[in-house]
């Protein structure tokens, strides 16, 4: 799978974000070294704890379905309903639980925008 089509998944999971209460609209999408994609988006609660962002959703419905072989990860955030305009950086709490399953020196994330441009970066750069 090439990063374009990589940055589209997020594009599109980010159109299932539950955001009431920050309006801001988070999509993920997760590749897995046998090619299968896992896409994730924020699910807020009134109780912030509860909340879960994009990348945490991607990676927990891939490990739940057995798979621990990941490769790179799209990230597309901004407000609800208007395209993304800057680029969004996964949360500390994603960033570590990335580094629980991947190699931060090869795992490759793409924070993109809503014209389908992307910087990328490695796990290593974003969670030295």
């Amino acid at each position: 799978m090439r990063n374009k089509e990589l940055v589209r998944e997020a594009l599109e999971a980010r159109k299932q974000s539950y955001c009431p209460y920050s309006g801001f609209a988070v999509g993920a999408a997760l590749l897995c070294g046998d090619g299968t994609v896992f896409r994730g988006c924020n699910i807020e609660n009134a109780a912030y704890p509860a909340t879960n962002c994009a990348e945490r959703t991607a990676m927990f419905k891939a490990v739940s379905e057995g798979n621990t072989d990941f490769r790179e990860i799209a990230i597309v955030g901004g407000p609800k309903g208007k395209e993304p305009k800057d680029f969004c950086a996964p949360c500390g709490v994603c960033r570590q639980v990335l580094m629980e399953f991947c190699d931060p020196d090869r795992f490759l994330v793409l924070l993109c925008k809503g014209d389908k441009t992307w910087k990328e970066f490695t796990l290593a750069e974003l969670l030295p």
